[in-house]
């Protein structure tokens, strides 16, 4: 739940920012139209129209047309209108004010875009950090197998079955310890509880180091500081602050399905459903409330 408030907390920043960027870009356009013209424009518009004036006029007639025409009147032939081309039009090169002002809304335009995608490059990868994973690894819902078959695994691995792909440790959980466990864990744990397996996270609730089995007590012993575990994760001995946490799970026509991206707070201290007690030594050390490795 928490996830989905921060995720949604920074998609309205982002589009918070997106409509900012968007009235900035709107404001340094309007501001940058305003402006008057410069005097070297002004004078240019003179000139120009000076030269367009002075083409209208006709120029005189030369020697030569005069002589054509002079010839033709003899023969009794019209007078020949000599059409000479229109002299080209003035250059009138373009306004540095006009261009420049095109040049700095480029680049203004550039730079906010920029910081525009900046912006949301780094929204999406937020989002994207955040977002639960749906490949199927750890943080997603993971199918781990058909209930049966994972307890038969589960005896043939000396009564631990370790799943890499989620981070999870799997144990037979007795049907007879389901009175008491109703009493201090939660429907999403007992959902796998029920179907006699317990389902739970490899991290030491200490310091976080993983915890290995040991094949000799039947119980998790972790070999940083010495907290111990019985197979259910409920804590026996060492420093740890409560019993190994849980995953969330379903199981829907005998398939068992884990939430590794929701982790339940293992049972708090002197919890003990299962009764179970050390079966041989202990890897770590004589199991005591006390022990601090």
């Amino acid at each position: 739940m928490n996830g989905f408030f921060i995720v949604l907390s920074v998609l309205v920043v982002v589009v918070l920012a997106a409509v900012a960027l968007a009235g900035a870009i709107r404001r340094r356009d309007v501001d940058s139209a305003v402006g008057s013209l410069a005097r070297e424009t002004r004078q240019r518009d003179k000139s120009a129209r000076k030269a367009e004036m002075s083409a209208v006029v006709d120029a005189p007639a030369t020697g030569a047309e005069v002589e054509r025409s002079a010839a033709l009147a003899r023969v009794g032939g019209d007078v020949a209108v000599i059409d000479e081309p229109s002299p080209p039009a003035v250059f009138v090169p373009p306004d540095p004010e006009t261009y420049g002002v095109t040049r700095r809304q480029f680049l203004n335009r550039g730079v906010f875009a920029l910081f525009g995608l900046g912006l949301t490059v780094f929204g999406v990868a937020i989002v994207g950090f955040l977002w639960p994973s749906s490949s199927g690894g750890f943080g997603s819902k993971i199918k781990v197998g058909s209930v049966s078959d994972l307890k038969s695994e589960i005896e043939r691995s000396g009564g631990f079955l370790y799943k890499p792909e989620g981070r999870m440790w799997l144990t037979n959980y007795p049907s007879s310890a389901l009175a008491k466990a109703e009493q201090v864990y939660s429907p999403a744990v007992l959902n796998s509880l029920k179907a006699g397996i317990a389902v739970l996270y490899q991290k030491c609730p200490h310091l976080g180091c993983r915890v290995p089995d040991c094949k000799s007590s039947q119980w998790f012993e972790c070999p940083c500081h010495g907290s111990q575990y019985n197979q259910a994760g409920e804590k026996k001995g060492g420093p740890a602050p409560r019993g190994m946490d849980n995953f969330a799970t379903e199981v829907n026509g005998g398939v068992l399905t884990v939430n590794t991206g929701q982790v339940i707070q293992g049972p708090p201290i002197g919890t003990n459903t299962t009764g179970q007690e050390a079966e041989g030594p202990n890897c770590i050390g004589a199991a005591s409330g006390g022990h601090s490795g």
